[in-house]
């Protein structure tokens, strides 16, 4: 059993409604963890979910902290959140460098894992900005310098390069289409286990004495359709396999 924390994948989303000369507005607070949630705890994995709009105030802030989990799970949620605290954002005080506590972290034996989304790696308009952390080096991929999204409303099939890879969780078949992906680049030394196209699908490497994966699709819709992350077996398989990889 690993514990895992899971830092990410909610969000609040506001709707205004006109009607004639008068306007409302209503919120919905929404999560996308629970696919991924329940993948991994079928697999008797620990999970600890950090909602997005936590993260900025709780996410761990040293290796003390973060040796609480066998492996962290950054999903649709930017750089910013991470370094970011209030105290340092909204009272202008030094606080914790909590990126370069992770990637101390995973050098010293912790797993990570970046799951795709508008605030994963490059994102949206550059926004999640992790290009230009001290993070960008522990990944097992190369990240954009632009908006490094790519929308496949018609779908696209996933190809599987190295089926026998532990971190693959024996998966076999194959893979329902995906909906889009973040672009990225391998870096040299790391393994990639699937592809969209010619890009890193799932990649994997060793940092120091920890490892890094990345799956560049999301875990959720939309990218993820209810095909993949809800009716397919292999979702399970994938995702338990890379942290079971991560935790060794």
């Amino acid at each position: 059993m690993s514990r895992v924390l899971i830092a990410g994948e909610s969000w609040i989303s506001q709707s205004t409604h006109i009607k004639g000369v008068d306007s409302f507005t209503t919120s919905t607070y929404v999560t996308g963890v629970e696919p991924l949630r329940r993948a991994l705890e079928s697999r008797g994995h620990q999970v600890v979910h950090l909602p997005a709009h936590l993260v900025p105030g709780q996410f761990p802030g040293d290796a003390g902290e973060l040796s609480a989990y066998d492996v962290v799970v950054l999903s649709d949620i930017g750089a910013n959140s991470l370094q970011l605290a209030p105290e340092v954002f909204e009272q202008g005080r030094p606080g914790a460098d909590r990126i370069a506590a992770l990637r101390g972290w995973v050098g010293d034996g912790g797993g990570l894992l970046m799951v795709g989304g508008y605030l994963s790696f490059t994102g949206f308009e550059g926004k999640a900005a992790y290009r230009n952390t001290a993070l960008h080096e522990v990944l097992p991929v190369e990240l954009l310098p632009e908006d490094d999204r790519v929308e496949l409303p018609a779908g696209g099939s996933p190809s599987v390069l190295a089926t026998g890879h532990p971190a693959l969780g024996g998966v076999t078949g194959a893979w329902p289409s995906l909906l889009g992906y973040n672009r990225v680049r391998p870096r040299p030394g790391a393994e990639v286990l699937a592809t969209l196209g010619d890009d890193p699908l799932v990649a994997v490497a060793e940092y120091g004495s920890g490892r890094s994966a990345v799956f560049t699709s999301d875990c959720s819709p939309h990218w993820a359709p209810t095909a993949f992350c809800e009716e397919w077996d292999g979702y399970a398989q994938v995702f338990g396999g890379l942290v079971e990889w991560l935790s060794r």
